[in-house]
């Protein structure tokens, strides 16, 4: 819809056009999504699980808690958590990290790494400025993860498949995406050494040649950033890492399967150009959705990265035409909101949407 019609359009019952001066459309427009973010806002407030995983966000303060909170294992870890399609950007921004996307249920987590010369150690932050020595892969994602798994699969016998961190899902797998931030070729063997205790787990998907394909266990390693294509790749016959393909490349480009790639991700303004606060446009959504069909085809997850945060009623709107064409996960920053929306917003958006609710067409 073009910017001069949408500023007409107004919230008046049995009319679609604005008598009033096209100043005053404009203003009851903006004043309108206002409205719109606040009982949005309050629709998507989730509920608080008494459970393990509350009780760790609540009590965590410093990296080392995502280990000694685990002790005693608290038996309620997930209890009342449904995993959900949504991926945790930046997660180590969160107050807690992981934390906060498990008890969301999001099935997804994000950590930037750079490797530090001094320590050889990868440090988990955004920028090199962030960085502290205690927040690294290790702690905060590589121990606690392999923490849980043993401690949820205490007991349980190796022929069956391992259970999950969700227990409401135990088959549903955690990605966990490693963003390399420094020279991909000197810090992915790092990250390759520092799988270890998941590898020697048996907690990590792989294919195999020989062995039937692709092994679904409770964690994917994806790599992305600066993450060498070519040493992803380079086994011919087994791998426990996956690649984050090109979304907006795939259609040129055939190297990327299922077999060494599991994301395909491209961020939305690059591959769709400027989303306005109206929304899509045709061409947009068709660009869109024919490369969440192009990622499909070739068995691989997409995802955009990007999704504007404000206003709420755009976010939303764009949350549903993803949703609608077979987005592979959400990537977001608001988790709890995002993870609420999918369990049962849409429905809320969909029917609060109505004709007399211009701003939703």
């Amino acid at each position: 819809m073009a910017p001069s019609r949408l500023l007409r359009r107004v919230l008046l019952p049995g009319r679609s056009l604005c008598l009033l001066p096209a100043t005053l459309c404009g203003g009851m427009v903006v004043l309108a999504w206002f409205f719109l973010d606040m009982v949005l806002a309050d629709r998507l407030i989730p509920p608080v699980h008494a459970n393990g995983l509350q009780r760790i966000r609540e009590s965590w303060k410093t990296p080392s808690d995502s280990i000694t909170a685990l002790s005693p294992w608290p038996k309620d870890f997930s209890q009342g958590v449904t995993p959900v399609q949504c991926h945790s950007h930046n997660d180590y921004w969160r107050k807690v990290p992981l934390f906060d996307a498990l008890s969301a249920g999001c099935v997804g987590v994000e950590a930037d790494v750079w490797l530090d010369k001094t320590s050889n150690d990868l440090l988990v932050g955004h920028r090199a400025s962030s960085l502290s020595a205690d927040r690294t892969l290790q702690s905060l994602y590589i121990w606690p993860l392999t923490t849980i798994l043993t401690r949820i699969n205490d007991g349980a016998n190796f022929s069956v498949p391992r259970s999950g961190v969700f227990e409401a899902r135990p088959n549903a797998s955690l990605t966990l995406l490693i963003d390399v931030k420094t020279d991909g070729h000197t810090s992915w063997p790092v990250v390759m050494d520092q799988l270890e205790p998941l590898r020697a787990g048996g907690w990590l998907s792989y294919w195999n040649r020989t062995g039937g394909g692709l092994a679904w266990r409770p964690i994917i390693v994806v790599g992305t950033g600066n993450t060498p294509f070519e040493l992803v790749n380079a086994d011919a016959e087994y791998r426990d890492v996956f690649f984050d393909a090109p979304l907006d490349q795939l259609a040129d480009n055939a190297s990327f399967t299922a077999n060494n790639s599991y994301y395909a991700s491209a961020s939305l303004r690059k591959a769709a150009g400027i989303i306005w606060p109206w929304g899509p446009s045709r061409r947009q959504k068709e660009t869109m959705k024919t490369m969440i069909d192009t990622a499909a085809a070739r068995g691989l997850v997409s995802r955009f990265w990007g999704i504007p945060g404000w206003p709420k009623y755009l976010r939303m709107k764009l949350w549903r035409f993803l949703v609608e064409s077979g987005i592979g996960t959400l990537n977001v920053d608001e988790l709890f909101e995002a993870a609420q929306w999918i369990r049962n917003g849409k429905t809320f958006i969909q029917n609060f949407c109505t004709s007399k609710l211009h701003l939703c067409i």
